[in-house]
C-alpha cells in the first residue's frame, strides 16, 4: 500500500512539474521573441545579430524537451528513477546559463556595450552550459530507456 501512496504523491507530483515547466519555458521562448524584435527596433540596430535565437532555442530546448517528457511519463511514468532530480536539476541549470549568455552577449552586440569579461570568458561559461545541457539530455535518455527496457522486459514474460 505504500507503493501506491508513493506513486500517487510522489509521481503525479512530478508529472506537473514537467507541464508546468514546459509551460514557463513557453512563456519564456515567446517572450524572448517579442524582446529580440521589440529591443532591436528600439535601439535602432539594424545589423546581423544572433539574439532572435533565443526564441526557438528555449522553445526547442525547454517546451518540447519538457513536453515530450511529460507525455512519455504519462504512457509510463519514470518520474520515479533516481535520475529525475538530477536530470531536472542539471539540464534546467544548463538551459538557463546557454539562454543567459546568450542574452548578454547580444544586448551588449546590439547596444555597442564593451562588457568586463573577456569574450573567450563568456564563450567558456556558455560551453560549461552546453555541457549541462547535454548532460540532463544523456540523463532523460537513460530513465526513457529503462522504461523501455522494463516493457520489453515484461512483454517477454
Amino acid at each position: 500500500i505504500m507503493n501506491v501512496v508513493h506513486i500517487l504523491l510522489f509521481e503525479r507530483k512530478h508529472m506537473k512539474r514537467l507541464i508546468n515547466t514546459a509551460l514557463v519555458y513557453l512563456i519564456a521562448g515567446a517572450a524572448a521573441g517579442v524582446f529580440f524584435r521589440e529591443f532591436t527596433k528600439l535601439s535602432g540596430f539594424s545589423g546581423q545579430t544572433v539574439l532572435g535565437f533565443m526564441h526557438p532555442h528555449l522553445l526547442a530546448l525547454g517546451f518540447l524537451v519538457f513536453l515530450i517528457a511529460t507525455l512519455f511519463a504519462l504512457a509510463s511514468d519514470f518520474t520515479g528513477d533516481r535520475l529525475f532530480k538530477p536530470f531536472f536539476i542539471v539540464y534546467n541549470i544548463g538551459v538557463a546559463v546557454t539562454a543567459g549568455m546568450m542574452l548578454v552577449r547580444r544586448v551588449a552586440q546590439v547596444t555597442g556595450t564593451v562588457l568586463p569579461l573577456p569574450d573567450a570568458a563568456l564563450s567558456g561559461i556558455a560551453g560549461i552550459g552546453h555541457i549541462m545541457v547535454g548532460v540532463g539530455l544523456v540523463l532523460l535518455v537513460i530513465m526513457f530507456k529503462r522504461v523501455v527496457d522494463r516493457k520489453a522486459a515484461a512483454a517477454r514474460a
